[in-house]
This record gives structure tokens, sequence and C-alpha cells, in this order.
């Protein structure tokens, strides 16, 4: 009951007071068979009135019924707590619908929580233990303070850091202890604490040549090792007795000792080889610079400031040369004959194992191989350029020479610069790429550089370095520098192997290539074989290139390339990327020796990792293999007919294709709306100028594509209208202004309806119509609306067949449409899920796929739309056109895809949840879930389809698709359209009556 308090009167609003008179007792008896009422209240139209209104509600079921009384039975004999001043049967249940005594409690289960890193829960406890050892290690521990344990005569003062023991000794025990570990740390302890010295200020010399010497020469008195432990100041003394020279030099006996001296006279510092050996894998892997490396160096001795002497300078180039004679051992120089000067360009180099080689892994008859195995002979080139791995204008090739510069990967420097000089400024600008590779040539981004970039190719399907196949680009990607490395790359394979060439911009580059490289100098010149020759572009790069670029240098259309992408060259310059900074301020020979290295680890993974890898992409390639085969055979049944003529066309155009037609060229013939609409505007001027009366100024043609026209604007005004409730763009539609626009073009067709078909006028008529009624959802009553005695009777004869010929053109067009919408959906997806992250991309990008989607849905309406009139047109018999279905309008995606996104998606809702669940109960405080109960993510779209990474990312040739991309539709060819056109207007002239 609802009443007001009276009030005097005053401005302000009246105080609602709510009375209830009923008792909690009167909802305590279930009713049985009695209808239950309710009242609901909705709010008037001007919103200052409460209409109420009461609804009966039937009685509950039997068998509701008898869950209550089973309830009712099993909770007799239990007794539940409740709260006070309430009995048990006013609890309310909200399954059954009422107030009932609550089920009992469930026994509370307390689950035990793991933590994600179990090692450090358990260390947590024990932190004062470890302490507590941390800062015994500081002091002498239980050493004995009064005799030394190796002479048991003098105090021990002397502690080793490296040794094993931790024991302390005296001086002189200490030293002969280390006569085999001179650069070992160690420390004194004062009394107090343990203060660092050195063993060269306990005694210690290092002896190098043999034992027994009787004469010794000092070293320096300074002198300085670099070794894992640090940098050490020792004494050294070297052989010079009678036997110094089977001893050899100074640099020798260092050598002999695995000491790596700085200087070949009178070496002042050395760096030991485990040093140098630790710093190269760890500069290779890891990336670490020279700089910070002797930076920790400097300080793992001691941090508290005290520096040791400097030898950086020194550091650089005992690395440098550590790694070139590295480089030569591992390529056989120590024992070839002529040494290290008859190394020959590209011998240090790592070559592929697994590409063809004439002489090494090919059959000997290789060059008569059969065509169908002729792809197994073939070389897989991938050209690109890098322009993170710039130089600056720093040092030059006098100051700093290559100690290997074209022994390995890098071309011979002098000959390719001599070549550089002779070129001249070159326009090379893409027309058809949309990538950056050639926007960077002749461009002002080389100022205060030597070095703009790297250009190099790499074996396309193992991703090796090629022999003297990295050159330096100065000034961006240029044909002339490209061009060189091409060539000399050509010069370590045999000439009648069959290549195949993956660049990026290869639709440019090209043009001119035979004639480019017949210019180069003699030591790289060559004259290449072009039918041994096909240049493709990489399968990700493609998309940027022109229809044209994708058809003739598609890898997914060359013969023998199999699941070769092309890209394989992009994952070098990511494995580079982290020496860019470094090698940016070297010099020509030290930046060139420094990548010569990391080309060479690069090739020496790839070459102990070739067994797994090739036997990986074996085992994918046998289960996609299954799949494919599988859709391949439905395919063909379902263009059987077709198969004969298409393998015909495949090996004629792959036998020659520069005489024959690529088959795999998009040539579709759209039967388009404009080419009809076009066709019968003709041939109706052609039939007035032979005389023939006309029925009306507007001819039959334009009648039915004005009725088309209103249909489409109702469609767009639907989508328009729920894109507005939706909130799903931020566009204000005038929707009005559209209803106004569309009510004025149906008056108009209303009494075009009269002249042609008057009996869509008389079902008018019959229909009941709504009053409130917006105009897109009024009908239009076209001929394939009406019934066939309706047509018959109602309209001028030959209009039913020109709504039958564009209906056809609709679902053709509507078709293409969708296509391609659904590629753009594809797209926007996977930009989506590689790009975007903040919150206002992902709007922006959400509203993009929002109103991708509005087109989606307008233009598989239209083609439903054009399905289902075909189909009343035609009496119900087949139109040639497949019924669109919801799960059709699909990208070009596998089935079984789509079932694991949804097991994906289903497994991430559900580890969501449980992650929120376990936060909770470890008390944790969530400001804001971004999900809610039923596991929705706010990155899902509106649309309810959540991003996914594997949409759009299968490769084309290992897609099951939808029908709309495979099956072929209607096809009514223009003579065929003529002849419709014709009887159309020889019989449009007539009455309707005496039309048939």
């Amino acid at each position: 009951m609802r009443r007001f308090k009276p009030q005097a009167r005053r401005r302000d609003a009246p105080v609602d007071e709510y009375i209830f008179n009923q008792s909690v007792s009167d909802f305590a008896t279930v009713p049985v068979n009695h209808p239950v009422e309710t009242v609901v209240e909705r709010p008037s139209a001007d919103g200052r009135r409460v209409h109420s209104e009461i609804i009966p509600i039937a009685p509950s079921s039997p068998v509701k019924r008898a869950r209550i009384e089973s309830l009712h039975q099993h909770n007799s004999s239990q007794h539940v707590d409740v709260p006070e001043g309430l009995v048990a049967s006013e609890l309310y249940n909200m399954e059954l619908g009422g107030f009932f005594a609550p089920p009992p409690p469930k026994p509370h289960k307390t689950k035990s929580l793991t933590p994600s890193n179990r090692l450090l829960h358990e260390f947590l406890p024990l932190r004062d233990e470890y302490l507590r050892e941390f800062l015994r290690l500081d002091g002498c521990g239980d050493a004995s303070e009064d005799l030394c344990p190796g002479c048991g005569v003098h105090p021990p003062r002397i502690r080793c850091r490296d040794c094993h023991s931790g024991l302390l000794y005296c001086a002189e025990c200490c030293v002969r202890n280390h006569g085999d570990n001179p650069l070992h740390v160690v420390e004194c302890w004062d009394g107090r604490c343990f203060t660092l010295t050195s063993l060269k200020a306990l005694g210690l010399k290092i002896w190098f040549g043999h034992p027994g010497c009787s004469r010794r020469h000092s070293g320096h008195m300074n002198f300085v090792v670099l070794d894992i432990t640090g940098i050490h100041e020792v004494n050294v003394e070297f052989c010079a007795c009678e036997r110094r020279p089977e001893m050899g030099c100074f640099r020798t006996q260092l050598l002999r000792r695995r000491w790596f001296p700085a200087t070949d006279v009178q070496p002042r510092s050395a760096a030991t080889f485990r040093l140098l050996d630790y710093f190269q894998k760890l500069t290779l892997q890891a990336k670490t610079t020279m700089w910070d490396f002797y930076c920790a160096l400097e300080r793992l001795i001691d941090g508290a400031g005290d520096v040791p002497p400097k030898r950086y300078v020194a550091f650089l180039g005992m690395a440098r040369f550590y790694r070139h004679l590295i480089m030569l051992k591992r390529g056989g120089r120590g024992h070839a004959i002529g040494g290290v000067s008859a190394t020959t360009a590209g011998e240090l180099a790592v070559r592929c194992p697994a590409c063809p080689r004439p002489g090494i892994n090919l059959p000997d008859d290789w060059q008569s191989a059969s065509a169908e195995k002729r792809f197994l002979y073939t070389f897989f080139l991938a050209l690109d350029a890098c322009f993170r791995l710039k130089r600056r204008l720093i040092s030059s090739a006098l100051r700093d020479p290559g100690l290997g510069t074209g022994w390995s990967y890098f071309l011979e420097p002098e000959p390719y610069r001599k070549y550089l000089l002779t070129v001249t400024k070159q326009d090379e600008m893409s027309t058809c790429s949309g990538l950056a590779a050639l926007d960077y040539a002749n461009t002002k981004f080389s100022q205060g550089y030597s070095v703009t970039g790297v250009g190099m190719g790499v074996c396309a399907r193992h991703e090796f370095v090629q022999p003297t196949g990295v050159g330096d680009l100065q000034k961006g990607e240029r044909y002339s520098n490209m061009d060189y490395i091409y060539a000399s790359i050509l010069r370590w394979l045999h000439r009648r192997l069959r290549k195949v060439v993956s660049y990026d911009i290869v639709c440019q580059w090209f043009k001119n290539l035979r004639e480019r490289l017949q210019d180069l100098p003699p030591l790289v010149r060559l004259t290449l074989i072009l039918h041994l020759c096909a240049f493709v572009i990489p399968k990700m790069h493609i998309h940027a290139h022109t229809l044209a670029c994708q058809l003739l240098f598609s890898l997914n259309l060359l013969a023998g390339a199999g699941q070769t992408d092309g890209e394989g060259i992009e994952r070098p310059w990511a494995n580079l990327g982290g020496v860019a900074s470094s090698t940016r301020e070297m010099g020509p020979g030290s930046r060139a020796d420094t990548l010569d290295d990391h080309f060479a680890f690069w090739n020496w993974c790839k070459l102990i990792g070739l067994g797994a890898l090739l036997r990986k992409r074996l085992d994918n390639a046998k289960r996609e293999r299954e799949i494919q085969q599988e859709s391949f055979k439905v395919f063909s049944a379902e263009q059987a007919a077709r198969i004969p003529a298409w393998e015909k066309q495949v090996l004629d155009y792959e036998r020659d294709p520069s005489k024959y037609k690529n088959p795999y060229e998009i040539t579709t013939k759209v039967l388009k709306e404009s080419d009809v609409r076009l066709r019968l505007a003709e041939e109706e001027a052609a039939s007035i100028s032979r005389g023939v009366p006309a029925v009306h100024d507007v001819g039959p043609s334009a009648f039915i594509f004005e009725g088309l026209e209103l249909e489409e604007q109702q469609r767009r005004i639907r989508a328009q209208v729920l894109l507005k409730k939706a909130g799903t763009t931020a566009q204000q539609i005038d929707i009005i202004a559209m209803r106004r626009k569309l009510s004025r073009g149906i008056a108009r067709f209303r009494k075009l309806q009269a002249t042609y078909t008057p009996g869509a006028l008389q079902a008018l008529a019959r229909r009941d119509a709504d009053p409130e009624e917006v105009p897109e959802n009024a009908p239009l009553m076209l001929p394939s609306a009406l019934s066939s005695a309706e047509r018959d009777v109602g309209c001028i004869a030959g209009v039913q067949l020109v709504e039958n010929v564009a209906r056809d053109a609709q679902c053709s067009e509507a078709l293409l449409r969708l296509r391609n919408q659904l590629h753009i959906k594809s797209r926007f997806f996977t930009y989506k899920e590689l790009h975007v992250r903040n919150q206002g991309a992902n709007t922006r990008a959400r509203n993009l796929v929002a109103r991708n989607e509005s087109k989606i849905l307008l233009h598989s309406a239209k083609y439903q739309a054009a399905w289902a009139a075909l189909r009343n047109l035609n009496g119900g018999a087949k139109s040639g056109w497949r019924k669109l279905r919801r799960e059709d309008v699909r990208t070009m995606e596998d089935p079984e895809e789509l079932t694991k996104r949804e097991a994906l998606r289903k497994k991430q809702t559900e580890r969501r949840k449980e992650k929120l669940r376990r936060l909770r109960e470890e008390g944790e405080f969530l400001a804001s879930d971004s999900d809610d109960e039923s596991g929705q993510s706010a990155d899902e779209t509106d649309d309810g389809e959540a991003d996914d990474p594997m949409v759009g990312t299968r490769a084309e040739n290992r897609r099951e698709v939808s029908w709309i991309w495979t099956g072929a539709g209607s096809t009514i060819i223009f003579g065929r359209l003529s002849y419709l056109i014709k009887k159309a207007n020889l019989i449009g002239k007539a009455p309707a009556g005496l039309a048939k």
C-alpha cells in the first residue's frame, strides 16, 4: 500500500511513505493450485504517472511441488540455524521461488595454496640462518689463528677466496700453494676484518718457460693480466737460459701458458684464454658490449672504488685478434698449405650442409633429373637490407683495416669500394611497394653516417648467411649495392643450378638485372641464365604489393616452393639487433670483424640445430598433408568437371610462363548490377528507336532497379539504427532525414507500380498496415514478393524477367563484396592482435571492426534477399546459388581451428576466473575486475567475438574454407541476358491482360 503524508502546501516534493500491512506468515503458506497474482507497474508516456496491471501467475507444476515436499522431508530432522526473529519456513529459496527451509550448510573445504616459486617460499623462514652464514664468511670461521695448517710454525693470516678449503695460511704457505693458481684473489686478516691483498704482494712469481730454468728474465714490473676472476697485477719471469730458442720469445712463452699477450714485443699486459672465451660466448649470445664487460671486470675484485690499472684499449685489441685467430683455426687454416696468407674469399664461412652443392651432396646425374624432381636441386636465396646496422663517420679503412674482411661473410672491401666509386646517382623509388626499402634510397637519412645499413643474402630455407654475401650500404638500398652482393653470392653456386631469389622489392629490382650484372667488375661479373631463375616476394611482404605483383611473384604459386616463406632473412636481423648500438661507433675494420664473428655464431647454431629443425618440419608437413588431402578430395569432387581444364592450364603455364596465361590470375567476370542495368537501358533505347512505343517514361528496367535501390536503402537504415542502439559508433546519424528521403522514394515507386505491377498495389491494400510502421520496414512489393498467380495477372509481362536477371547480378556482386569485407576483417584482427595495446587504440580498433561487421551483415542480407527472390521467381526451383547460412560467413579459416579457438577461449576464461578466486582467497584487494562473473573479458569486441591470435595467421595453403570461397553460383552469360531483355521488351508493350 502506498500513500502520501498530508502536509502543508510548499515547494518541496511530497515524501513517499510505504506501509506494508502483510506479515511474513502470509507468505509462509505455499499455495498449491491457486494462481498467484503479481503487479507490474509501467510509467506513462510523459513519465508523470504509473499504470499498475495485475497479472495472474499459474500455480507451480506437480514436479516442482514434489521437489518442495522432498526438501521439507529432508530438512524435518535437521536443525537449521536461522536469524533471530524468523522461523525456518520464512527463508526465501530462489530456486523454488518461495519461502522454504534452507538446505543444510556444506562443510567448508580449505584448499591448499601453492606458491608460484616453491624454492623462494621455502627460503623465507631460513633468511636469518643464511644471513648468519654470510657474516661468518666475513670472519675467520673455524680457522685457527695460532698456527698455520701448512707449516705449523707461523700464524695464519691469509685466506684465498677461490680455493675450496677456505682455511687461513701464512704468507709462505699461501705462495707455495698457489704456484699453479697464480690468479686467485687473496685476503689478509688484520685482527678485525679481512683486507684485500695480492699474491704479488706476498712474493709470488709466475715462471714461464720450462721447469728448472737456470736463468730467468723478469718481465715488466707492472705486468697486468685479465682473467675471469678479475684484473691482477703479477710478477712474471721468462726463460732466458740456453733453451730460450726452444721456449720461444716472451709472447710465445705466454701463449703456451694460455695467456694472450697485448703486444708482440715486451708485453706488459695479457688476457687469459678462458677470459677471452668467456667474453666471446657472452657477447655472441647475450650481446654484451665490451665496455660493459670490462667495467664489470674492474669491479669484480673490489667494488669499493679501488680501480685496477686501465687496460681497456689493450683488451679491445686482444679480444678482436683472438676472435680472428679462432675463426682461422676453425676454418682449418692452421693445417693448410700456404698458411693464413693463402686464405681465399669466403673460405672461413660456415656453409649450409642441406642446400644443394654439386660434388658434395648431389648425385652425379642431378642435371638430368625429371621435371618432378627438379625442385630437389633448387637453391633458394633470400636478399634483404637492415638499416639498424649503421656506422657513423668514425675512422677509416686505412686507420682501422679489417683482419680478415672478405674471408668469411663480408665482401672483399677494396674491389667493392672501387666499384661503388663508379656508380652514379640512382633514382629507384618504387612505384609498387609500400614498404620502406626503396624509400631509403637517395634520402637525407645518410647524413652523419658512413654506412646506413647492411645488405645480406641467406639461404631462404635454412637461414645460413652466405659466403661474401654481406655488404655495407652507403646511401640506402640501392640497386648497385644489392647487385654486387647478389653476384658475389652466385660465385659459389653452380651455373646450372636452379635458383629462386626472394626479395621484398624484387618486382622492381629484377628489371634489367641481367644487363646490370654484366656491367659489374670482372671479379663478380656473370651472365645470368634467366630460365634457371625464379624471382619471388616473401609471403609477408607481398601483401604490400599490387595485385599484379602478387600473381607474378608469389611463393604460393611457384612449383617446388613447398612451405618456404622467404622471410627467413628477417630472423638474423632480429638476432643482430642487440649489437647495432655498439657497432655504430666502431671503425670499419673492427665493425666488420665483429659482425663476421656474429654471423659465424649464427651459422654454427643453425648447423648444430639443423637435424632437429628438419625433423620438426617433416613431422608438421606429414600432419598438414593429411588434413589438406581430405579438403582437396572434397574440393575436387565439387569441381570435377573443371579439373582437366585447370590441370592443363597449370601445366602449360609452368612449362612456359611467357607463352601461356597465368591460370592463377583472377579473371572473374562478375555479373554486376551496373552491367545489367546498362544492357537493359541500351536494349530499351534500341526498341524505342525501332518504333516500339513505351508504356511509361520510366522503362521497366529503371522501375525494377529503383525498387532494388529502395530495398538497399531500407537495409542500410536498419543497419544504422542497430549501430546507434548498440553504441558501437561515435557518428551522429540523422535517421530522421534518411527515413524522410526513403519515404519520398517509396511514394514515387508506388506511382510506377500502378503502371507495371498493379497487382502489387492490390496486395498492399489487402494488407493490415501498422500505423507506427517505419519506412525501412514497409514492404516494397516487387514482382518477386507476389505469388505466381498475382504476377501472371497483376504485372506487365517481362517485368519479372528483368528482376530475375537483376537478382542474379545482386547475388554475384554481393558475394564478391562479402569476400572482400571478410578479408578486411581478418586483417583487422591480425593488426589489432599484433599492434594495438592501450585502451584508446583498442577502442578505435573495436569501432573499426564493428563498422566492418555492419558491412558484412549488409552484404549477407543483400545476398540472402536476392537468393530468396530468385527462388520465388522460379517457383521454388533451384536458382544456381546456394543458401547463405550464418556459419558460412567466415574468413578463410580451418573449421577445426574454430573449434580449437572455442576450446582455447573456454580454457582462458576458466583460468581467469580461477585466478580471481584464488586472489580473493589470499586476501588481495581487487580495485576493479576486468572480468565479470561470466568470464567475459574487456578485450572482447562488441559483438562478442574475442580477439584471437589465431585469426588470420594460418597460412594460405593450410586452410579449409567455406563454400563462399570455392563454390560457383549462377553465371548468366550476356547472350542469355540479351535474349531475356529482348523477350521482356517485345512483350512489355502489350497490356497486362494480353501479355501472356
